[in-house]
Parts: structure tokens; C-alpha cells; sequence
């Protein structure tokens, strides 16, 4: 028997969740309140197909059909020009179960965690005024570059996945306040994130990052950062590198560190260039500078004065990555840690 929400919304509401009905007898339920159905519940039944009659929902806003068997959304499904929400979590649905058309729908949600899909259909990648889309446990691969087109996109949501990598393009989904990439394989993070100014959650554990772009820090309205399960936290990571300098090298390094005077009429104009791509060490008790090669390891930055957050940390030579002075941290670390606001972030998960 149908299930309303209230006295009010009985003909606005129509519930049918957990009915064990099949794909026969729901048609004659839907259709005799066709007009009047504004928001539609079929989940935990045993439904293979969406019932056509959905599709003559001229009014509908919001369908539920989740945790059913469904593997295709059919042609006639684009007539719901007034849909807004979709959910189909746990169904048997991929990047081919989708109308061509379905662009045409124009939904502002869209969750289809825990399907199949292996892709990001394309049909989604059109969907102008999407403001949340759901894909967590499938099985996707990558994150289509096309992603940028969903410019109303607030929340992102592809944890349990096997991604890899982000791409740049993601950062141009400048309304994004919710991140969520954790479970998945990701060992980079790109330093373009430093542009989605709005973001307020960025849930990456449980993935294979070693370490942060000091880019992040320019996420200010940040509140939580999710890093737990990834070998940066749990082993703490200093992954040392240094390539011994060239001759080129050694000399702009003298010359830079030296403030010897010359002028573009005194060198060849490759010289002259490299020279002005000299970086100084951030360690302010080292005046050095480097060129091509340079220390790479971890730093650890206090937030809140609670966690300690690994970032990418590059210096001149592998003696500057020691303390400079008695106090177990070093001075080029303190000053860093102590230029930035404690309320940058309220929550760092790092355990």
C-alpha cells in the first residue's frame, strides 16, 4: 500500500520504498496520481527496469531508486524536465546505462554511488547546473578533464574508487566547497587546488600521498583536511633527494650568494637568464641559493598548535635540513609554523 508523508503532501509524496514490489505492478499505483506527484520513493524493492510510468511524471522533483537491480535508465526518462534530484545508489548502473539526452534533464543532484561505472558518462559532464554529484564506491579510473564544465558544482564526491591522479582542471570548479577523493590511489596532489577559494572540506585518506604542495596553505577557508591511512601520516616520511651540483651550478650559486655585479652585456644570454632563475633557501640562517638542484623533503607546519601537517620543503643542501641551533626544531621551520593564523584550519584529521 502507498505510503504518504502527511496529510498535506499526500498527493506531493509518494513513498513506496520497501514494498517488495517488482517492475509489473507499479505502473497502475504511479499513474493514477500523475500530476500530483512532486517526489517519488522506490528503493529496496526488486525493480530491474524504472516502471515507464515514472517517466509521465510531469511534475516530478525528486526519485529515489536506490538499492534495487536496475542496470539502464531508459530513453523517456529525459521528459522529467522538472527533476532536480536523482538518487540510484546500489543499483547495477555504468557509463552506458544512460539516454544520450540525459544532459536535457538538467538535475542539481545527482548520486549514483555504489554502481558500476568505470567512467564518468559524458552526458554528466554537460550538466551545466549540477550542484552535487556522488560517485563514490564504482570504479573509476580517472577524472575526465571535461570535469571543469560542471561550473555550479559544490560537492564532489569519488571516494572508493581507483583514481590515481587529479587532475588541474578540477581547480577550476571555482563554487566547490566539499572535496571527497579518499579511498582511492592518489599520489599527487596538484598544486592547482591553491585556486578552489571555496573549498571547505578536502577528504583525501586513505590514498598514497607522501606529501602536500605548499600551495595548499593558500586554501583559507579550509576547515577540515582529511589525510589519515596515506604514508605521509602513518610513517611520517622524509624522502631526501639531492643531486650533486653542476659546474654551471656552482658558479651562479657563488656569484648569486656573493651579490657579484654583472650586467646582461657581460654574460651570453642563456647565462644571464639562468642566473635570474636563482631561488634562495628558505632556511634564513643559509644565504644560499640553488638552480637545478636542490634538497627535497618533508616539513612538518603546526595548524591549530595541535597537528603537524607534512609539506614539500625544498633547500640548497642537505645540511640545511638539520637543526641550526640546540632547539630540536629548526629556526626556518618555527618562523614558518608561527606565520600561519591558528584558525586556518579547525579540524586537520590526521589520525
Amino acid at each position: 500500500m502507498a505510503r504518504f508523508s502527511s496529510m498535506e503532501d499526500r498527493c506531493a509524496v509518494l513513498n513506496l520504498s520497501r514494498l517488495q514490489l517488482d517492475d509489473t505492478n507499479l505502473d497502475h499505483i504511479v499513474d493514477s496520481k500523475r500530476k500530483q506527484i512532486q517526489e517519488l520513493h522506490l528503493s529496496y524493492n526488486r525493480l530491474s527496469l524504472l516502471p515507464p510510468s515514472v517517466c509521465l511524471l510531469s511534475n516530478l522533483e525528486y526519485l529515489d531508486i536506490s538499492n534495487n537491480a536496475i542496470t539502464s535508465i531508459p530513453e523517456d526518462f529525459i521528459r522529467l524536465t522538472n527533476l532536480k534530484t536523482l538518487v540510484a545508489k546500489n543499483n547495477l548502473l555504468d557509463e552506458s546505462s544512460f539516454p544520450k539526452g540525459f544532459e536535457c534533464v538538467q538535475v542539481e543532484t545527482l548520486n549514483l554511488s555504489g554502481n558500476r561505472f568505470g567512467d564518468i558518462p559524458m552526458q554528466f559532464l554537460k550538466l551545466t547546473c549540477l550542484h552535487s554529484l556522488s560517485l563514490g564506491g564504482n570504479r573509476l579510473k580517472s577524472i575526465p578533464s571535461e570535469i571543469e564544465n560542471l561550473t555550479s558544482l559544490e560537492m564532489l564526491y569519488l571516494g572508493g574508487n581507483l583514481i590515481s591522479s587529479i587532475p588541474p582542471e578540477v581547480a577550476n570548479l571555482t563554487c566547490l566547497k566539499y572535496l571527497v577523493l579518499c579511498d582511492n590511489r592518489i599520489q599527487n596532489i596538484p598544486p592547482q587546488l591553491s585556486r578552489l577559494h571555496s573549498l571547505l572540506s578536502l577528504s583525501l585518506h586513505n590514498n598514497l600521498l607522501t606529501f602536500l604542495p605548499r600551495e595548499i596553505l593558500s586554501l583559507v577557508h579550509l576547515q577540515e583536511l582529511s589525510l589519515r591511512g596515506n604514508p605521509l601520516v602513518v610513517r611520517f616520511i622524509k624522502d631526501m633527494t639531492y643531486d650533486p651540483p653542476s659546474l654551471m651550478e656552482l658558479a651562479g650559486r657563488t656569484i648569486k650568494s656573493q651579490n657579484l655585479p654583472y650586467l646582461p652585456c657581460d654574460l651570453p644570454d642563456n647565462v644571464f637568464h639562468y642566473l635570474n632563475l636563482a631561488s634562495e633557501c628558505p632556511n634564513p640562517k643559509c644565504a644560499g641559493v640553488y638552480f637545478d638542484s636542490c634538497v627535497r623533503h618533508i616539513k612538518f607546519v603546526d595548524f591549530c598548535g595541535k597537528y603537524r601537517l607534512p609539506l614539500m620543503h625544498y633547500l640548497c643542501s642537505p645540511q640545511c635540513s638539520s637543526p641550526c641551533s640546540s632547539n630540536p626544531q629548526s629556526e626556518a621551520e618555527s618562523e614558518d609554523e608561527n606565520s600561519v593564523p591558528q584558525d586556518r584550519l579547525q579540524r586537520v584529521l590526521l589520525g
